[in-house]
């Protein structure tokens, strides 16, 4: 006799099933979308304990905090005054948030309108022409990826990315960059080198140092990921780049007009909202680390958006990963009040934990911490 009202059976979820065929698509997220999908996979839905974690950093939402705003125009004129206001700026932006904006900062708007457009472009050229360049090795000179830690992370991202290796530090060969994109991200590279360049000028200063310490002892390599966020049906399940602090010394990032991009403060989420002109330029990993937390780096994540796709631009100011030059806190910057709070590392140390771990927001900083700190 059969029963009536039985409850019908789900079937088991294999959630490594689901990941695999997402990377065996070389689609991306955006091939998903392509197909017309009305509901996210489950691979991308973030697990209930982070959405009821996020009730503590929602509840008094600091809306009202503005992002420092640092004019770069003058200086490297011989405007004395200007350029130690600037160098000040720059040190309480670093040491209070870990995130400024940067206008004035020499990059024609023309040249920032175009890059992004150029990245559009890529993302969005037949599927079968940007597989050719799908990968998960990041030591390729030029990938498309999505997800490099798909395997390890409890959720995915909304997001694919154009990677380019331009500095490692080896200049790439233009010719391996993709023929959609290949001039303006060329011409980019140019603009961003020197303002990288005035930037780890500005936070040498910051720390006390000599105007090219940075740029002469750590940084000798500059990677530029070009970053689509399709519009998602469900953006309240899942986010575009999920809680990370970078990689990085420091990271220049263009964002275009549509938004998302949040870091952490005070236990709250601060949205940076996108400005026509502007750069936005945040601490990293490995500064916090040599400069023995003097300057700070945030957390910070993108939201999954209804509207899209989001385009931005994130240039990453660093050593070579497969480094083995020993790296710790600044010794000039110690003293026995500011005893090293890190242990001297590899980059190669630093990457093998970055790239293995969950994206779960805990800083990777934590495993170099000396014990007592």
């Amino acid at each position: 006799m059969e029963t009536t009202g039985a409850v019908e059976q789900q079937p088991e979820y294999d959630r490594f099933k689901e990941l695999k065929a997402f990377e065996e698509s070389k689609a991306g997220v955006k091939g998903l979308v392509d197909a017309g999908i009305v509901k996210i996979p489950r691979m991308f839905i973030r697990p209930l304990d982070e959405l009821t974690e996020e009730l503590d950093h929602t509840k008094h939402e600091n809306s009202n905090f503005e992002i420092p705003l640092i004019d770069i125009k003058s200086v490297d004129l011989n405007d004395h005054l200007r350029h130690k206001e600037v160098i000040d700026e720059v040190r309480r932006a670093s040491e209070t948030c870990g995130f400024f904006r940067l206008v004035n900062h020499g990059i024609p708007l023309s040249v920032m309108n175009e890059i992004i457009k150029g990245v559009k472009r890529f993302h969005e050229q037949d599927t079968e022409i940007k597989k050719q360049l799908f990968s998960n090795d990041l030591k390729k000179g030029c990938m498309f990826h999505t997800n490099f830690d798909l395997y390890v992370s409890k959720y995915a991202n909304w997001r694919d990315s154009l990677r380019c290796n331009l500095l490692s530090p080896d200049p790439l060969n233009p010719q391996e960059l993709p023929d959609t994109s290949r001039d303006i991200i060329v011409e980019y590279w140019k603009h961003i080198t020197k303002l990288a360049d005035t930037i780890a000028g500005l936070l040498s200063e910051a720390l006390g140092l000599k105007q090219d310490h940075l740029k002469r002892m750590y940084l000798d390599c500059l990677v530029l990921s070009g970053h689509y966020y399709p519009a998602c049906p469900e953006p309240e399940l899942t986010l575009g780049t999920s809680k990370h602090s970078d990689p990085s010394f420091f990271t220049i990032l263009l964002q275009d007009h549509i938004g998302g991009l949040q870091f952490l403060h005070q236990n709250q989420w601060v949205t940076v909202k996108p400005i026509s002109g502007d750069l936005i330029v945040n601490i990293g990993d490995l500064l916090q680390l040599i400069s023995n937390d003097k300057f700070k780096g945030a957390e910070h994540r993108v939201l999954a958006n209804r509207d899209g796709p989001r385009i931005s631009v994130a240039c990453f100011l660093n050593a070579k990963f497969s480094n083995t030059k020993i790296y710790g806190p600044i010794k000039e910057i110690l003293t026995e009040e500011s005893p090293p709070i890190y242990k001297s590392i590899t980059m190669k140390e630093y990457a093998e934990n970055f790239f293995r771990k969950k994206r779960d927001g805990v800083s990777t900083l934590n495993y170099f911490k000396l014990s007592g700190n």
